[in-house]
Order: C-alpha cells, then structure tokens, then sequence
C-alpha cells in the first residue's frame, strides 16, 4: 500500500486514483500522520455490504400503513419424503 503526503495527493489527484485502481488501497497522510485511505467504489461497496433479503422484505413497504409486518417464522412441520 503506497502513502501519499497530503500536498502530493492533491497535486497527482489523477495518478493516486490510477494506482487505487491499479494496485488497491492508498493511504494519506497530514502532518505524518495517516487521515484517510483511498479505495475503489467496487472494493468500497463490497466492504459496506449489501442488505439481506430478510431486511429486504422486512423493511418492504405495505399496501396500508397498519399493515402487520410479514410472518417469515418457518412451519414447523416436518418436511415431506421423497421417493426418487
């Protein structure tokens, strides 16, 4: 991971961003110590995660505002046999 001063960040914007892309993340310094890392939008999507399908639906909107909330409890029945 390369570190860049502050100053030289600013003034090689274009080549900081080229090497994020090209060998990953960078990290900048103020007054020698690191502030912040520079990471790509890909990398810095896949870290903040997408939302689970359950928070998906949970947070669904509904047809009525006093609608309950969806029933996702599962059927405690045994599951059926399959002949093959």
């Amino acid at each position: 991971m390369h570190t860049w001063q502050l100053q030289e960040a600013k003034s090689r914007f274009s080549e900081l961003v080229d090497r994020t892309l090209a060998e990953g993340p960078q990290v900048v310094t103020r007054r020698g110590a690191e502030v912040v890392v520079v990471v790509a939008a890909p990398e810095y999507r896949r870290q903040q995660g997408a939302p689970s399908l359950l928070a998906v639906l949970n947070n669904a909107p509904r047809a009525k505002p006093d609608d309950k909330p969806l029933d996702l409890a599962r059927d405690p029945e045994p599951i059926r046999d399959i002949t093959l």
